[in-house]
């Protein structure tokens, strides 16, 4: 995925294609955001044969590499997001906005790249806490069930 990131050509999306970027923009977050819930759901169960200690920390990745090309895409456009140059800088960026560390050398300007920083920043409380304690919850019960193998749930 994140050799995708580097080498997908995603130039042509961001100003040159506002609506199909946005539209673009959404719909993986989304399509994400329902893959998560889904594997939340199956841990809250215990729905048997499911892998959440595959897909959560891919889906998880994921949508942290489309919010990083959200602000390579919007740092296309003057004034919108400073101190964004590379791929790299968007996907450290991201980074540090999900870590909630904050150095300052990258700051989201414009009204577009703030409000894609508000949605990050709940995207992140909702979804992906709830994605890593799903996760969490299950390694815990795999664990256990691995040490007392004869113990019921």
């Amino acid at each position: 995925m994140v050799t995708a990131y580097f080498l997908l050509p995603l130039d042509r999306l961001g100003p040159r294609r506002p609506v199909l970027s946005w539209l673009l923009f959404g719909l993986a977050l989304t399509l994400i955001a329902l893959l998560l819930l889904r594997q939340v759901v199956h841990v809250l169960l215990g729905v048997p044969d499911v892998r959440p200690g595959l897909v959560i920390p891919l889906l998880m990745s994921l949508s942290i590499l489309v919010f990083a090309t959200a602000y390579q895409a919007l740092a296309q456009r003057p004034g919108e997001v400073d101190g964004i140059a590379t791929r790299l800088d968007a996907l450290y960026f991201t980074v540090v906005t999900l870590a909630t560390v904050g150095y300052g050398d990258i700051t989201p300007r414009g009204q577009t790249a703030r409000l894609v920083t508000i949605l990050q920043i709940l995207y992140s409380f909702i979804f992906l806490t709830a994605a890593a304690t799903a996760l969490t919850n299950h390694l815990r019960t795999e664990v256990r069930h691995h040490e007392n193998p004869h113990r019921p749930e």
